[in-house]
């Protein structure tokens, strides 16, 4: 994210996970006040006195703001932990919804028949979209993972318990490392595991050209069939 201050940075998160700008900003002025009346939420908001009723109440609505019938009335956030819980649980109730409607949208085929491909390569962009691949592949093999790791990063602890839980169902997992000192880090972890350091000269020589913006920083191979190169 951009250069900016953690007010505007707030706000900015705020309207990312659904919320409208002068929405995101009333909540922003609450959560730096103790309590407020609507001119105190415009005054320090600058959102129009008239905008911020209307603000006030999806706030209300949404669970993040309590208020108190007094005359004026007088607002405050809720607590910023619990804040971030309830928007985390939309975010997820929706996700879930937009992947059951997804699911249950009729495929479409092509008039044209395309030829088979045996072996089709295939990009994707973004650190999230590639861990969330990276568990699929994981969670979906069957006989055998072969993981090879150039990067310390990725050797999380999510990571590690996608490796247990394929090992618990029977999946052969085989780990790979640059160094000894990655190996040590996989043994350190998983004891169980068969751990090796890979003879892929190439990749730690990429690892450690610092003029090469591009480096391999993981090989998955799942099953003999699926392959994920990760590059940093």
């Amino acid at each position: 994210m951009k250069d900016i201050s953690s007010h505007e940075q707030s706000v900015e998160l705020l309207q990312q996970l659904g919320l409208k700008e002068y929405e995101a900003k009333c909540f922003v002025a609450l959560s730096r006040l103790p309590k407020a009346t609507a001119k105190d939420i415009s005054d320090v908001s600058e959102v129009p006195r008239t905008r911020v009723y209307d603000a006030i109440r999806v706030l209300e609505a949404k669970g993040l703001v309590e208020i108190q019938h007094s005359n004026p009335q007088q607002y405050r956030a809720v607590k910023i932990d619990e804040a971030a819980a309830t928007l985390r649980e939309e975010f997820e109730s929706r996700t879930e919804k937009l992947a059951d409607s997804l699911a249950s949208i009729d495929a479409v085929s092509l008039e044209e028949d395309e030829e088979e491909v045996a072996h089709e390569v295939w990009s994707l962009s973004g650190e999230s979209a590639i861990r969330n691949r990276t568990k699929s592949l994981l969670d979906d093999a069957d006989d055998e993972i072969v993981l090879v790791v150039g990067d310390e990063s990725k050797l999380t602890e999510d990571l590690f318990d996608q490796l247990r839980a394929a090992q618990d169902r029977g999946t052969t997992v085989l780990v790979g490392t640059v160094s000894d000192d990655l190996r040590d880090r996989v043994v350190e972890s998983m004891p169980d595991v068969e751990v090796f350091v890979s003879e892929l000269e190439w990749l730690s020589e990429l690892e450690d050209d610092p003029t090469d913006t591009v480096s391999i920083s993981q090989l998955l191979l799942v099953d003999r069939s699926s392959i994920l190169v990760s590059t940093t």
